[in-house]
C-alpha cells in the first residue's frame, strides 16, 4: 500500500465527490480516482460505491476511514508542536440522541476541550433531534441516513444492542434461558406512539416477547427501570455495559444499529466543525470495541448468590 493514497481516500470520504475532493487538493479529478483505484487494489475491497449525490462508503470503506482518521491525528499531533498548533474557536452546536449523548459523546469531550481549548461544544441530546437542513444544528448524528437536503453524511458507526436485566431481578424471578422465558416478564421499552425514530422500535424483531408495559420516551429512563429491577429491556452496549448491576441476557439476540454524521454541505469545512467531526470520527474509531462488541468481550457481573 502507498500510505499517500489515505489523504486522498480521507478527502473523497469528506467530500463525497472526486471533483469537490480534487479542488481541495490541488489536483485533478483523473488523478483522484487513479489513486483511489490503487488503494482499492492494495486493500483488495471497494471503498466507495457511486451513489445518486456522489461517492457513498462501502463498508471496507466506512472500517477503513475510521482507521485512517485515527492515523492523520496522530500524525498531526507527531508534525505539529502545540506551541504552533493552528487554534480553533468559536462555538458549535452538535445535535445526538440521549443515550450516545450522555453515555458515550459526554464522557470523551474533555479530550476535545484540551486540544481545541478555545473551542465551545453546545451538545443537545434530547429524545428527538435537530435539523441541519434548517440550520438548527451544525452537527447532527442521526439514527438513518437523510435522503434529501444540502447535506453532508456519511456513517459513523454500527453499534450493538442487547436485551439487559437487573442481578436483582434475575436472582428474585430466575434466570432467562431462551424467548420462551420472556412471555411472562414485564417488558421495558419506548412509547409506542411517540416513538420519534423507526430505528428504535427494538422489541419488534423480538419475536414473542409482551409489549412492553413500564415505558418512556427516554432511553434513559429505561436504563433506570431495568436497573431497578422493574423489568428487561433492550439497551445499547454502550449503556447496558457501563451500567452497573445490569447483565446481558440471551447472547444470541443481538440488534444492530448505525449513527450517521451529517453536517450541512455549506458549513462542513468550517475549521470549528471539521475539528469536531474529526475528533469524533477519531473517536468512535477507538471505541469500536464499546459500540460493537463482540460477544466473547461482553462482561456481565455474577448473579449474587442465593
Amino acid at each position: 500500500m502507498d500510505w499517500s493514497d489515505l489523504p486522498i481516500f480521507l478527502e473523497v470520504a469528506r467530500a463525497q465527490q472526486l471533483g469537490r475532493a480534487a479542488a481541495s487538493l490541488g489536483v485533478d479529478a483523473t488523478t483522484v480516482g487513479r489513486r483511489l483505484r490503487r488503494l482499492e487494489t492494495a486493500v483488495g475491497q471497494r471503498l466507495f460505491e457511486q451513489g445518486p449525490d456522489g461517492q457513498i462508503l462501502t463498508s471496507a470503506g466506512e472500517d477503513l476511514l475510521a482507521r485512517a482518521t485515527a492515523m492523520a491525528a496522530i500524525a498531526s499531533d507527531i508534525r505539529t508542536p502545540p506551541a504552533g498548533r493552528t487554534e480553533v474557536d468559536g462555538t458549535i452546536r452538535v445535535s445526538v440522541a440521549e443515550g450516545f449523548g450522555t453515555w458515550f459523546v459526554s464522557r470523551h469531550l474533555g479530550t476535545l476541550a484540551q486540544a481545541h481549548p478555545k473551542l465551545a461544544v453546545d451538545l443537545v441530546a434530547t429524545s428527538g433531534f435537530l435539523n441541519p437542513t434548517r440550520r438548527e444544528t451544525d452537527v447532527a448524528v442521526l439514527l438513518a441516513r437523510p435522503r434529501r437536503g444540502p447535506l453532508r453524511t456519511r456513517k459513523l458507526t454500527d453499534y450493538t444492542l442487547r436485551l439487559y436485566a437487573s442481578a436483582e431481578h434475575l436472582a428474585a424471578h430466575g434466570p432467562v434461558h431462551g424467548i420462551a422465558d420472556l412471555r411472562d416478564r414485564r417488558m421495558i421499552g419506548y412509547v409506542p406512539d411517540i416513538v420519534y425514530a423507526p430505528e428504535l422500535r427494538y422489541l419488534d424483531e423480538i419475536p414473542g416477547v409482551r409489549d412492553p408495559v413500564l415505558r418512556s420516551s427516554s432511553i434513559n429512563a429505561q436504563a433506570h427501570m431495568i436497573a431497578s429491577g422493574a423489568g428487561i429491556g433492550v439497551l445499547p452496549c454502550f449503556i447496558g455495559e457501563a451500567y452497573p448491576g445490569l447483565v446481558a441476557i440471551l447472547p444470541d439476540i443481538r440488534i444492530s444499529r448505525a449513527f450517521w454524521l451529517v453536517t450541512h454541505q455549506d458549513t462542513g469545512r468550517f475549521d470549528a466543525i471539521r475539528a469536531f467531526t474529526d475528533w469524533l470520527v477519531a473517536l468512535v474509531g477507538r471505541e469500536r470495541a464499546v459500540l460493537a462488541p463482540l460477544p466473547s468481550v461482553i462482561l456481565t457481573p455474577p448473579l449474587p448468590s442465593s
